[in-house]
């Protein structure tokens, strides 16, 4: 695949992919959303983004998950740049080029990641100066995700995911990722959780993040986090995809502090001791030929980032 290299005078912004440590889904809300209680954590497996003026609206992509990126409008990336454009009446088009390595379709906010870095790439470009809450107010309207791919760290998310609150919490965490051949669509794994709970009778109370997630982060203790990965949607991801949770159970058997579904599947998340433990699970998950890839990365990292330009 050949790709145009970046433009003269982009501005490049470098984003983290992120886990969901706990997801806690709620009823759904009149306007179809279901009211949610998670915490996130910004993990390293990064993309970057380059923007640049451009005589149209234009996405060129790179990197190992290039073919499955959209190059045309659907990208959020574009209906990001087009937001900016739009609410600040700036009269140009931009040319987005997406390096692409966070998994499509992962549930680790890889389109979301590349919404946010364009929002800031954008703000740098065109000189705008916005500040945290406006960027934080466009980001929510493009996406659930989008506001913690622009904040990073860790924070707990709420309403739809968009409101968040900072988290007290200490420590480096070593994480490998399953990859998986295909991805799951958000609103099929969000229905089948919707059918699973009807169909066992299921009362859905509020969403709450649990005391046991949150000791945890404050601890530091990779064991006592491990102990406490949870997310609702794990049910209706093995009800549509089976093997994930083989694949869970796998890492588990084979090490693994503790596994989950990352936000709505099919990447498993698995938590490990140390880096040392991560590259033996990696290992151990190669040879068991249950997923197409695995990375390895750690957390809590920064949010979206603009890279300094290189000096001439």
């Amino acid at each position: 695949m050949t790709v145009a290299p970046t433009l003269p005078g982009a501005v490049t912004v470098r984003v983290p992919a992120k886990v969901n440590l706990e997801l806690r889904v709620g009823p759904r809300r009149p306007d179809g959303y279901h009211a949610l209680a998670t915490v996130y954590q910004a993990v390293s497996l990064h993309d970057e983004v380059s923007v640049a003026r451009w005589d149209d609206w234009e996405v060129v992509a790179a990197g190992p998950y290039a073919e499955r990126i959209p190059l045309d409008g659907d990208n959020l990336a574009v209906r990001a740049a087009r937001l900016v454009a739009d609410r600040w009446q700036v009269d140009e088009r931009v040319s987005i080029r997406i390096d692409k390595d966070i998994p499509v379709a992962g549930g680790m906010a890889g389109g979301s990641a590349d919404a946010a870095a364009t929002l800031l790439a954008c703000d740098h470009l065109w000189g705008l100066g916005l500040d945290r809450d406006e960027l934080a107010e466009l980001a929510a309207s493009l996406g659930s995700d989008v506001p913690f791919s622009l904040a990073g760290g860790n924070a707990m998310g709420s309403g739809r995911g968009e409101q968040l609150a900072p988290v007290l919490a200490r420590g480096t965490f070593h994480w490998v990722f399953a990859i998986s051949d295909t991805g799951l669509s958000t609103p099929q794994v969000y229905a089948e959780c919707d059918r699973l709970r009807e169909r066992d009778g299921v009362d859905v109370p509020e969403p709450h993040v649990s005391a046991e997630l949150m000791a945890a982060l404050r601890s530091g203790e990779p064991a006592a986090l491990g102990a406490a990965l949870h997310n609702d949607l794990e049910p209706a991801a093995f009800s549509l995809r089976p093997q994930l949770r083989e694949l869970r159970d796998a890492g588990v058997e084979f090490g693994a502090l503790g596994g989950v579904v990352s936000g709505s599947g099919p990447t498993v998340a698995f938590l490990t001791e140390s880096h040392e433990a991560s590259l033996d699970l990696s290992v151990s998950l190669a040879a068991s030929d249950l997923c197409r890839d695995l990375r390895r990365a750690k957390g809590p990292v920064h949010g979206a980032q603009v890279v300094p330009a290189p000096r001439d």
